[in-house]
């Protein structure tokens, strides 16, 4: 997935205008999902993906659950960096970084198993 690196520059333009993103919700969701496939509880995790990144996971036969296994994301760990633009976050933890969106019902995950290309957009292992 090619993610735009918008995120810092607007995170810079809302902190200049005072207006201070809540950082805990989405880092919140992240340190979730990365708990629930540390205890091989995937199919939790993947009720925490965006309805378009859960239904992109699979291929034709596999549940998400099993994709998310053969995936072997890497361990979360802490978190490092949270970065709200909107309903969009960046959460970066020790060991992955995550894009999320605000829906109704909280933060879900869009891409995960992210890292940075040098010059270009992130590349992510689960995405939408």
């Amino acid at each position: 997935m090619k993610i735009p690196l918008v995120a810092p520059a607007l995170g810079v333009a809302l902190a200049l205008t005072g207006c201070a993103p809540d950082t805990a919700a989405p880092a919140r969701a992240a340190e979730r999902f990365h708990a629930e496939l540390a205890a091989s509880r995937d199919d939790a995790a993947c009720e925490l993906l965006a309805p378009k990144t859960a239904d992109k996971l699979p291929d034709p036969g596999q549940t998400c659950a099993e994709a998310l296994r053969e995936l072997k994301l890497g361990p979360g760990g802490a978190v490092t960096d949270v970065r709200v633009w909107g309903d969009n976050a960046q959460v970066r933890l020790a060991g992955d970084t995550l894009f999320l969106h605000r829906f109704g019902d909280g933060w879900r995950v869009r891409a995960a198993g992210c890292e940075p290309v040098r010059d270009l957009p992130y590349e992510c292992e689960v995405e939408d």
